[in-house]
């Protein structure tokens, strides 16, 4: 697909989910046009598979009669090999084309019919190894909502049209090569987050400052075994780490629970095998779900500075122990790098987004920032990114790079790219140059004045485990020196030019009969 097909392909799902814009608020809208493209997703997944397995026997799988012994039989196999292939099965009746042929027929009523085949998606799961992940996943998605419409009739009607308009768009499954379907529901979810304000930063992170962690957490390696994101959201961070390198499996937690069914739809959607990926909605920093586990590669863009409980209690915890401080209840930032820390594998790379307050901030905050440097040597790098390049906060942030196996021990990389960004109407943006410029930094540790710095341990020390960036990277430029004596000149030759001037202008005055100004 070339870019401009891509472009009008963007642009025809916003229009079709611009259905539904003014009917309710963007979080909704949002579940119920990305909750109906995943079901169009499964249905033609499904298809395409059943119809490879019925090929030697000359059928396509819409054709099946249903309620026939010979249908029923097929059926049987066909559910036997998907639920295993796929996670899930659909009926030829179920299928998104089908219900969208028959909601375009004047009169046909298919809302029952719709949330009937929505459930049914979730219980063919049941009691198989894909019933976690497709647990409740269509649960934000309420047909009977008055926001749909004041009537039945209403309702049917607006979501008819949505499945009607979605029926048409080829997402092109068929060509194991593209990711037409897993890009245009990334694209999706950006022009929501674009839109949500400071609920943005819940589900996602801008594209590019993804791409830099995903960049950094690869490098040097094709693939890896493991990457994990405590705070998920969407997934598309742990999504973007798969375009840098081959990843065996994903695992991720994510506390709100819309958010979470997102993930899971955001990775099927991207052919993820239901087996391959685990992802689990709790609270990360009370209640971690991966706890046993160790992760070559941990990316994450936890919520900026978020309450949580700092129960005393946690000191007995593994993850907080060692320390000696919790990070306070006010401030978790450290709090989920701790955590991130403790699931770090030896031969892994941590990448965390994180408020610029972490790099100064003293108390708890300072006692953690020095034992992870002084005790433990793992902080590889400190990027210091623009402000407003976030949804919905303008502040400036950074990034933090970890390695528990550091391949430069002996000191710090500091990079200051607060200048790496383009004016946009709204937001800061990254462009590919300055992603480019920014990994590249990390991945040389060649240093480059007012960019990247390499500090030693010792200096680090000498500055009481500040990380404040302007304190290692002298951003200093100087100007060029003033000649006094020529400005004194050109200040006289002013002057000797405004006496002719006003000399002009008293004529102008007396020759109007008014009074010169002063």
């Amino acid at each position: 697909m070339t870019d401009e097909q891509k472009r009008k392909l963007e642009q025809k799902l916003w229009a079709i989910a611009d259905t539904l814009r003014g009917k309710m608020n963007a979080d909704e809208f949002r579940d119920y046009i990305l909750g109906f493209i995943f079901y169009k997703y499964l249905s033609e997944r499904l298809n395409l598979y059943a119809n490879g397995i019925l090929k030697q026997d000359g059928i396509a799988f819409i054709d099946i009669k249903e309620n026939t012994e010979e249908g029923k039989a097929y059926l049987e196999a066909i559910a036997d090999a998907s639920i295993d292939a796929l996670g899930y099965f659909l009926k030829p009746s179920e299928l998104f084309s089908s219900v969208a042929r028959r909601g375009s027929i004047k009169g046909q009523f298919i809302l029952e019919d719709l949330g009937r085949i929505l459930s049914n998606i979730e219980r063919s799961t049941m009691g198989e190894a894909s019933e976690d992940d497709f647990d409740d996943l269509f649960s934000d998605m309420d047909l009977t909502s008055s926001k749909l419409g004041r009537s039945e009739v209403a309702k049917n009607e607006l979501i008819a049209k949505v499945l009607t308009q979605l029926d048409e768009i080829n997402f092109e499954l068929e060509n194991a090569k593209s990711d037409i379907l897993g890009d245009a529901y990334e694209y999706l979810i950006g022009k929501f987050a674009s839109g949500a304000g400071k609920k943005a930063g819940e589900f996602y992170t801008p594209q590019e400052v993804s791409t830099i962690l995903a960049r950094i957490v690869t490098t040097g390696k094709t693939r890896l075994k493991t990457v994990y994101d405590p705070t998920c959201g969407s997934g598309s961070l742990l999504l973007r780490v798969a375009k840098e390198a081959e990843v065996g499996e994903f695992f991720g937690q994510e506390m709100n629970r819309t958010t979470y069914n997102l993930a899971r739809m955001n990775m099927i959607l991207h052919g993820v095998h239901y087996s391959n990926f685990n992802l689990k909605q709790e609270d990360t920093l009370e209640h971690p779900q991966h706890i046993d586990k160790r992760f070559e590669a941990v990316v994450a863009n936890p919520p900026f500075s978020a309450q949580w409980s700092a129960n005393p209690l946690l000191l007995n915890d593994d993850r907080y122990g060692q320390y000696g401080r919790l990070a306070p209840a006010s401030k978790a930032d450290f709090a989920f790098v701790q955590h991130m820390l403790h699931q770090l594998d030896d031969n892994g790379t941590m990448a965390v987004i994180l408020p610029h307050g972490v790099l100064f901030r003293g108390g708890a905050e300072g006692h953690i920032r020095e034992y992870i440097i002084k005790e433990r040597n793992w902080l590889d790098a400190v990027i210091g990114l623009p402000a407003n390049i976030f949804y919905g906060t303008s502040i400036p942030t950074c990034i933090l790079v970890f390695k528990k196996c550091r391949e430069n021990p002996e000191d710090i990389l500091f990079v200051d790219a607060s200048t790496c960004f383009e004016k946009a109407k709204n937001q800061n943006v990254l462009l590919p140059e300055h992603i480019d410029r920014i990994v590249e930094a990390y991945q040389r540790r060649t240093e480059k004045p007012r960019f990247a710095v390499k500090a030693k341990l010792a200096q680090v020390a000498e500055h009481d485990f500040n990380l404040n960036i302007p304190r290692y990277v002298d951003t200093f430029e100087a100007v060029d020196d003033i000649d006094l004596a020529a400005v004194a000149r050109e200040l006289k030759a002013t002057e000797v030019g405004m006496v002719a001037l006003d000399a002009q202008i008293a004529a102008f005055c007396a020759e109007l009969r008014i009074e010169a100004p002063l």
